[in-house]
């Protein structure tokens, strides 16, 4: 994916948000050369892998296939397992008409999937069996409170205010249908890096052909630039 695709589309999110009051925190903020005045006390923000995070799965066509994303707030692992702490993640997702998220699940993380603002967000469920491919099963869901199921393959759809609880183990797709959306996602500990389990096989991170300079850094890029950086994001 080039780096000016990159920077329109966080550009675009930007504005977007501004048109819906959605103020992101300071660090979703800085230019690349802040984080270079960064000291320890940031270390949060790479660790966690707070910020932005814009990626096509490798396709080349991120206007029909990709992501934009920014976490948040997100805990550790560590806080999971014993239950103290940060347990809990926070990620907004600005998704451009018809762009969709390809069929994935998560081995650990229950998510809620929440269609915050724009136009109608259009999911397309399965169950994981246990060879990684699509179940037969019908796919039983919490919306907003009341338990609800689809076939296999069932198509739920999400208007503004409302959300979805997704479950490990489920596969889910999901596009903007016909309106730029914003998706709010609330979940357990996010580890992007190990429990993304794409359908196609699509990387969840790809590298960034830089044909421009940069105008925010993407999370998998902090350790080139904040030089108390601990944990760089994988994927490709």
């Amino acid at each position: 994916m080039k780096r000016s695709e990159v920077n329109a589309a966080i550009r675009h999110a930007e504005a977007f948000l501004e048109r819906q009051h959605f103020t992101l925190p300071p660090f979703a903020r800085f230019a690349p050369q802040d984080w270079a005045e960064l000291d320890e006390e940031a270390m949060e923000i790479a660790d966690a892998g707070l910020g932005w995070d814009v990626g096509d799965f490798g396709l080349g066509d991120f206007k029909k296939f990709g992501a934009l994303l920014v976490t948040i707030r997100n805990g550790t692992l560590e806080a999971l397992r014993s239950g103290a702490g940060k347990v809990y993640c926070e990620k907004i997702i600005v998704m451009t008409p018809d762009q969709t998220i390809l069929h994935h699940f998560h081995k650990s993380k229950t998510e809620d999937i929440i269609n915050r603002a724009g136009g109608r967000l259009e999911l397309i469920l399965h169950r994981a069996n246990a060879d990684g491919g699509f179940s037969s099963d019908e796919v039983t869901f919490a919306s907003d409170g009341v338990r609800r199921s689809v076939p296999a393959g069932g198509v739920v759809r999400l208007e503004v205010g409302e959300s979805i609880t997704l479950e490990p183990y489920v596969y889910h797709q999901f596009r903007a249908v016909e309106q730029t959306v914003l998706v709010g996602e609330v979940s357990t500990v996010n580890d992007d890096a190990n429990d993304n389990f794409f359908f196609d096989g699509v990387p969840r991170f790809v590298p960034i052909e830089d044909d421009e300079a940069p105008y925010r850094l993407l999370v998998t890029e902090y350790a080139a630039h904040y030089r108390f950086a601990t944990v760089q994001r994988k994927g490709y």
